[in-house]
C-alpha cells in the first residue's frame, strides 16, 4: 500500500548550478482498446493546477533522498493518483518559472499506467482527466510538456510500426 500523504517542503528540493529547481514529471497513458493503435486509441492523463484549474501533466519537485525515476513516480502517485510502468526519459527542459523568473530544469519521462486509484494524497486538491493527445496538446499550460507528448507519440508510432 502507498503512503497516502504528498511531500511537502523544500528542504530536500534539487537545484541546478544556476539556483533553479530540478523539477520531474509524468505523462502517464494508457491504450483504450487492446490493439494499441497509437493514433486514435492513445490517451493521456492530465491534472489540474493546485491553484487554478489549469490542465498540465504531475510534476514536482525532485528531491535530494530519490532518483529522478522514483521522483517521477512518487509526482505521478501524489497529483494523479496512477502507478504503472516507468519507460525511458523523454528528455530535459530548461524554462523560465513564470512566478520566480528563474529558470528550472524539467525531465520528463512516460508512465503506462496499471492501476489508477480511487484514493490519492491529491484527490481534493486536484482533478485528472483522460484525453486524447490532440486534446491534451490543446489544453496543456506548458510548452516543454507539450514537447514532452510530442516525443512520446512519435516513439510509440516507431514502436507499433516495428511491430506491424
Amino acid at each position: 500500500m502507498a503512503c497516502l500523504v504528498s511531500r511537502t517542503g523544500r528542504n530536500f528540493q534539487r537545484y541546478n548550478t544556476s539556483g533553479g529547481r530540478q523539477v520531474v514529471g509524468c505523462i502517464p497513458y494508457r491504450y483504450k482498446a487492446i490493439d494499441c493503435n497509437v493514433s486514435n486509441e492513445l490517451e493521456v492523463l492530465l491534472v489540474s493546477s493546485q491553484k487554478s484549474q489549469a490542465l498540465m501533466f504531475p510534476k514536482g519537485g525532485w528531491e535530494l533522498d530519490e532518483s529522478v525515476e522514483e521522483a517521477a513516480c512518487r509526482e505521478s502517485l501524489e497529483e494523479a493518483g496512477v502507478t504503472g510502468v516507468l519507460e525511458h526519459e523523454l528528455g530535459q527542459w530548461s524554462f523560465i518559472s513564470k512566478r520566480h523568473g528563474t529558470y528550472y530544469e524539467g525531465h520528463m519521462f512516460p508512465l503506462l499506467v496499471k492501476e489508477q486509484l480511487e484514493l490519492w494524497p491529491e484527490k481534493h486538491l486536484r482533478r485528472r482527466i483522460w484525453m486524447n493527445v490532440a486534446e491534451a496538446r490543446e489544453v496543456c499550460q506548458h510548452w516543454w510538456m507539450k514537447e514532452a507528448l510530442d516525443i512520446l507519440v512519435k516513439r510509440l508510432t516507431l514502436q507499433q510500426n516495428k511491430h506491424i
